[in-house]
């Protein structure tokens, strides 16, 4: 406005009264004034004829980058603006609000930390728009510890880290995309199939059964420098944001070997939005996925979708963006399907043959110290609040009954003789290849007799499995034959108490055939050990399977 004033022709006109200049200058202070507050009203919202409000749900620790990125509304020309309503929400909660919820009790643009959610979200109307931030996953522990282990110079592949003697405080898998992630990771790394599968079993396994610690404990830990810290599965810009928040914290960041998992924090939109809403909503995304939001990100401790490095991590972790590991996601699919089965307790019957043809040679050994040897393995790693029991079958070990029982069902924990279960399993399980016993395999009888012992003892808050093991054929020609024996457990089963027969075919010479029947029978699975040095995998696969 100024630029236009011709100062020339002030000097040829008549100078206005004092009271004409002072209403000149008010109505050009005025006018001048409304420019600016238009202006300026274009982005504070006073200028706003018509706003519209767009619900957005980040992941907590977007919380505060979202509401600061949001705090202005958005100008959509003509008058309209875009304000946002930002909820900081666990995604797993939105996952259930998608499922149960319609209408204005969803978000309209949804930003979790990971696009693994966005599967778990099954039928719901997602689009992905960008990514708003990515942090890779890393294993968070002391430096103390990592130096300890040598993985300060030389970090170690996912499986060894997951799996190893080194205790790890998995996060809820329920509620936590890193330890999820961090499990997918062994899987990827190690190609898929069943022995990543195995692989993955087990490190949940050793996870639970090693000494109990919370990721709270864990943090604790590493921050204060205890070179027995735990390992935990985290995000890299967690790391950096607990060392901000703490002095002399000795947190530290170990890159596995093979690469990360990223979460990538996707900007999903949320169903279809009206014609009122969508320039609305597309403004939110925009703005979310600005440059300006790459800056905000960026001092918060994450790094962009190029894997430039946060703005002044700190310490515990590295500039250069590790190898990013893909994880594919129906493949996370399914291991969260696997996961929530072995988060119910097992309640297992372990039914192992002692026959004489279990001293059949085997490894280095025989077929019985092999059998012994990887169900010594295998209870190593089940949990506490596992149940298990013992029976030892052949022909006729206790009167006409085939089998005969070491050990009744009850919790590793529970106290046996000053003991505990598990103590007096291994003692049952060192035991095994001195009770073999001449005179054939009484295996349909035994099969039929732990099936009904099983379900006796049901527990209904845990899953219950009979675990066959057997190099032989049913050699009792005086029990059940096996059609009859199908029938029977057909006949006999309780969908309020199902017991599942996992069959174990140890060797050549065992049926195989004989025990997939009896398993499908009871929808569960059977497993060939050709090579009698594959139990101990052949287990580790029953136990996933249970």
């Amino acid at each position: 406005m100024g630029r236009h004033a011709d100062t020339t022709s002030a000097r040829r006109v008549q100078r206005p009264a004092p009271v004409a200049l002072i209403v000149a200058l008010v109505v050009v202070a005025l006018v001048a004034g409304g420019l600016v507050w238009w202006l300026a009203g274009s982005g504070s919202g006073d200028g706003c004829d018509t706003t519209r409000t767009i619900r957005v749900t980040v992941a907590p620790e977007l919380g505060d980058v979202a509401q600061e990125l949001l705090a202005e509304p958005q100008d959509l020309g003509g008058g309209a603006c875009a304000t946002a309503e930002v909820t900081a929400q666990e995604p797993l909660q939105t996952v259930g609000d998608l499922g149960a919820l319609e209408g204005s009790g969803l978000p309209q643009v949804w930003v979790p930390d990971s696009s693994l959610w966005a599967v778990r979200a099954g039928d719901a109307p997602l689009d992905a728009s960008g990514s708003m931030a990515t942090s890779p996953v890393v294993l968070g522990t002391s430096s103390a510890a990592a130096d300890e282990l040598g993985w300060s110079t030389s970090p170690p592949p996912w499986s060894q880290a997951l799996s190893g003697a080194r205790p790890v405080a998995v996060p809820d898998l329920a509620t936590s995309a890193e330890g999820v992630a961090a499990l997918a990771a062994v899987r990827s790394s190690l190609g898929g199939g069943d022995a990543a599968d195995n692989a993955v079993v087990q490190a949940v396994l050793a996870a639970r059964r090693g000494p109990s610690v919370t990721p709270a404990e864990a943090l604790a830990a590493a921050q204060g420098g205890d070179a027995g810290a735990p390992l935990l599965p985290m995000s890299e810009q967690e790391v950096i944001s607990v060392n901000r928040g703490a002095e002399d914290s000795s947190l530290v960041a170990v890159y596995p070997a093979e690469g990360s998992p990223a979460l990538d924090y996707p900007v999903l939109r949320v169903g279809s939005p009206g014609d009122d809403d969508r320039a609305a909503v597309d403004a939110v995304v925009r703005r979310l996925t600005s440059e300006a939001a790459r800056t905000a990100v960026l001092d918060a401790g994450f790094r962009d979708a190029e894997g430039t490095a946060p703005i002044d991590p700190g310490p515990g972790v590295q500039e250069e963006a590790p190898e990013e590991l893909a994880v594919d996601a129906e493949q996370v699919t399914d291991l969260l399907a696997e996961l929530a089965r072995l988060a119910a307790p097992s309640r297992l019957l372990t039914v192992m043959d002692v026959s004489q043809s279990m001293e059949a040679p085997a490894g280095d050994g025989t077929r019985a110290t092999l059998m012994r040897d990887a169900a010594l393995s295998a209870l190593e790693l089940l949990p506490g609040n596992a149940s298990g029991g013992i029976w030892a079958f052949a022909y006729q070990l206790e009167g006409e009954q085939d089998w005969i029982e070491l050990a009744p069902i009850r919790e590793m924990d529970a106290d046996v003789d000053g003991g505990t279960q598990r103590e007096f399993l291994a003692e049952q399980f060192e035991s095994l290849p001195d009770r073999l016993s001449p005179g054939g395999t009484g295996l349909f009888d035994t099969a039929l007799g732990a099936v009904r012992a099983a379900r006796e003892q049901h527990d209904p808050d845990a899953v219950s499995s009979v675990v066959l093991i057997t190099d032989g054929t049913n050699e009792d020609s005086t029990g059940i034959p096996l059609d009859e024996l199908l029938q029977t457990l057909r006949d006999e089963a309780d969908p309020q108490r199902p017991v599942k027969v996992i069959g174990v075919a140890l060797g050549p010479d065992a049926d195989i055939a004989a025990l997939e029947q009896i398993a499908s029978a009871t929808g569960g699975a059977a497993y060939s050990a050709v090579d009698p040095t594959d139990l101990q995998d052949v287990l580790f696969d029953a136990l996933r399977q249970r």
